[in-house]
């Protein structure tokens, strides 16, 4: 996989792909990631990609034309799946986007800023918008890395335990069951006894029937 981040800041971004998994991911040659700063791509003297919204109102606005440079260069190099624009009023990311866009193998992740990108690039180059939450941040940086956390460690060879992944919170629309590590006991608090039993196919309906009660009682919309 190829991720193409395109930003304003890529100085905020790179941190995260340097450590852990991710690194480990990049280095074992599964994903390519790449980072466009968005001020490479405009002729304006003072490197400016914003300028003043049509209309009046409060707060700059993304121009299109070094977006639309960025974005057309990438595209004459090679094909895409999708152009990913994150934004606040995108689809919240979940589980069930994370596994599908881990199976594509090109992706442009463009990064928002300001009061946003002009109207124009997200109907001429975006193909899904994304959001993290209902709140907003200074700019998408920060949650183009959650995506790409999100997505990446699904790819097969980047977690040492492969099953691993298929077993997180959300990939069957439940949460995850209480976890326990020794020692068995600590003041008092004792590991579950069904855990200690060695009876595998009893585990694992206590801990479904654990997903069950923890989702019914956190996040019963899951349920829905």
């Amino acid at each position: 996989m190829r991720i193409d981040i395109i930003t304003v800041l890529p100085e905020l971004l790179k941190s995260p792909f340097e450590a852990s998994i991710l690194k480990r991911a990049i280095e074992k040659g599964l994903v390519e990631v790449h980072f466009h700063n968005l001020r490479d791509y405009t002729t304006n003297k003072y490197k400016q990609v914003d300028d003043y919204q049509f209309g009046g109102g409060a707060g700059m606005v993304m121009m299109i034309e070094p977006i639309d440079k960025c974005i057309s260069q990438l595209k004459s190099e090679r094909d895409y799946d999708d152009v990913i624009y994150m934004t606040p009023d995108g689809n919240t990311l979940n589980q069930s986007i994370a596994n599908g866009l881990s199976l594509k193998e090109n992706l442009i992740i463009l990064c928002g800023h300001y009061k946003g990108v002009d109207q124009r690039v997200r109907d001429m180059h975006v193909t899904k918008e994304i959001s993290i939450g209902d709140y907003v941040l200074s700019g998408g940086e920060l949650a183009a890395a959650v995506v790409c956390d999100a997505v990446i460690r699904l790819i097969p060879g980047v977690l040492n335990d492969e099953t691993s992944a298929l077993t997180d919170t959300f990939q069957d629309n439940l949460l995850a069951p209480p976890v326990y590590t020794r020692p068995a006991e600590y003041k008092g608090m004792e590991v579950p006894e069904i855990l200690l039993s060695g009876n595998f196919p009893k585990i694992e309906k206590w801990r479904e029937e654990q997903a069950l009660e923890r989702t019914k009682a956190r996040r019963p919309d899951l349920l829905e």
